[in-house]
């Protein structure tokens, strides 16, 4: 018998634990990014206290998504960056408790990419009205010029309300209170958030909202047959595409790099020479039997030809 099972062979929570986040799932992951980058402030603001200087407000400020337009045209990737940052215990503890147990029940249920492109464009929404509402409202007219926001409430509260929204009916457990259904927690912290605007944190639940929102905007699309989170995909095709066009320019027509340092003027010839005579070949075909008889990778080949002359 080991350190972690009974008697009777029982798993101990911390297996289950270890388990999750050796399995390396979006879950997990996005759990480590956010513990890491929060351990690495920490680290690095002990060392800058000992020297005596105010860098950690200076690189909370670089990753924070900020209210003043101006600076954050000059910092754009914050609205990126924001929500896997914080500096407080408390803050990341309940935000990862809250990820953890509402990706669980949402993993249950959808894919993984689902999870990761709500936990970010939730994320941006919560920025987005933040930024929105610091410019648009009377209240925060003295204090936007300053103002940041930072961590991932708003990209959790996107995964709560989204899959409390798609499966308004799976009930979980609480202490002291029973089975209760998922949809009335995601409705109650909504709540929660509306009246909590006239707190100190005014900012964060407004993008607390912004996250909510979008939750709900994924889910009932997703109810009604359309997945949205499907733009992750088609940006990524993009990319590869483009990719794909680069990397084809950079190559030679011989379908291969150009190994200048590497390739001999004898070896450089040679294949050249080869070139020429598997094109003369294609032009005999041509002569003899016409163009349509040509593969479609002789086709290609003789395009490639006629482009590069």
């Amino acid at each position: 018998m080991n350190g972690f099972e009974g008697f009777q062979g029982q798993r101990h929570p911390f297996q289950d634990i270890g388990s999750f986040f050796r399995g390396k799932s979006v879950l997990s992951i996005l759990i480590i990014i956010n513990a890491g980058i929060w351990i690495l402030i920490r680290f690095m603001d002990v060392v800058f206290d000992l020297f005596n200087t105010g860098l950690t407000a200076d690189l909370i400020g670089l990753l924070a998504v900020p209210a003043n337009p101006s600076i954050l045209a000059t910092r754009p990737w914050t609205i990126f960056t924001y929500m896997f940052l914080h500096f407080d215990f408390w803050h990341i503890l309940f935000n990862m408790l809250w990820l953890y147990w509402f990706g669980r029940i949402f993993t249950e249920f959808l894919n993984s990419r689902q999870l990761r492109a709500t936990y970010i464009l939730g994320g941006i929404a919560g920025a987005l009205v933040y930024v929105a509402s610091f410019n648009i409202f009377p209240k925060f007219q003295d204090v936007y010029l300053n103002s940041v926001a930072l961590g991932a409430s708003a990209s959790v509260m996107a995964i709560v309300v989204a899959i409390s929204w798609y499966v308004p009916n799976y009930r979980i457990h609480l202490l002291f209170i029973g089975p209760v259904r998922i949809y009335y927690i995601a409705l109650f912290s909504i709540i929660l958030d509306i009246l909590m605007i006239k707190s100190q944190n005014s900012g964060g639940h407004l993008a607390h909202l912004g996250g909510a929102l979008w939750g709900f905007l994924f889910a009932t699309q997703l109810r009604r047959g359309r997945d949205i989170t499907l733009l992750f995909i088609w940006l990524k095709n993009i990319r590869w595409n483009v990719l794909k066009s680069r990397r084809s320019r950079e190559k030679d027509d011989f379908g291969q790099k150009r190994q200048a340092r590497s390739m001999t003027d004898e070896e450089y010839n040679r294949q050249r020479a080869a070139y020429q005579k598997r094109i003369d070949e294609i032009l005999d075909k041509i002569s003899k039997s016409g163009y349509d008889s040509l593969t479609r990778k002789e086709k290609e080949l003789l395009f490639k030809a006629g482009d590069r002359k």
